[in-house]
């Protein structure tokens, strides 16, 4: 089949921010006397910010109101912004500009389909913001992977039907989004199984794009 754009999610594909959210996670953890551990923080990879927060309370035994909830999901965005202010174009992915070169000059187009809200930020710290024909993130959408809203917009702002587009993904919730809005999901890392196609790196993409 002849594919006709890529859709990469971001944190885990072109650059990793798993070590910012988990210390961010951790603070919020240790200010409401929950032990947040790095088997936790893997189980929010992919999640949106709110659905992190629930699965980060399931270790508390108390009772939190809605507006707590909130206060607590933007206080830890504060902290993880903090970080992300320490990113720059060396946190990209080795090969990442020269695998979007290679994919514009075979007439692909390329969007960036990502659950966090903070996507657009890290992209311009990346330094690669104009490299995509479209960016949807947590701003755009209303259900989070593994509902497949947001990789639908893009493919939506991107003018391709699903079945055409490769959908990059290293969580199990962002494979499970592509497969269901219809997409070809691309494994990279350890959490790839039910993938279609899985790689090691970014440049094997190209030897599943014939």
């Amino acid at each position: 089949m002849k594919y006709r754009g890529v859709i990469f999610d971001l944190d885990g594909v072109l650059c990793s921010t798993d070590e910012y959210h988990y210390l961010a996670w951790k603070e919020i953890g240790e200010a409401i006397g929950i032990d947040f551990t790095r088997a936790d923080n893997h189980r929010l990879r992919g999640v949106s910010r709110m659905e992190s927060l629930e699965i980060l309370l399931e270790k508390s035994e108390q009772d939190f109101s809605q507006e707590k909830k909130e206060l607590l999901a933007e206080r830890k965005n504060r902290i993880y912004r903090k970080y992300l202010e320490r990113m720059s174009e060396k946190d990209l992915v080795p090969g990442a500009l020269e695998l979007f070169s290679e994919l514009k000059k075979r007439n692909l187009k390329i969007a960036v389909g990502s659950s966090s809200k903070n996507a657009g930020f890290i992209l311009e710290k990346l330094g690669i913001r104009d490299a995509f024909d479209a960016v949807v993130d947590g701003n755009d959408i209303e259900h989070s992977k593994p509902h497949p809203e947001v990789f639908l917009n893009a493919a939506e702002a991107l003018g391709l039907e699903p079945g055409s587009i490769l959908v990059l993904e290293d969580a199990e919730a962002g494979i499970e989004a592509a497969r269901a809005g219809g997409f070809v999901p691309v494994g990279i890392g350890p959490a790839a199984g039910s993938a279609v196609f899985r790689i090691d790196k970014l440049s094997d993409l190209l030897g599943i794009i014939k």
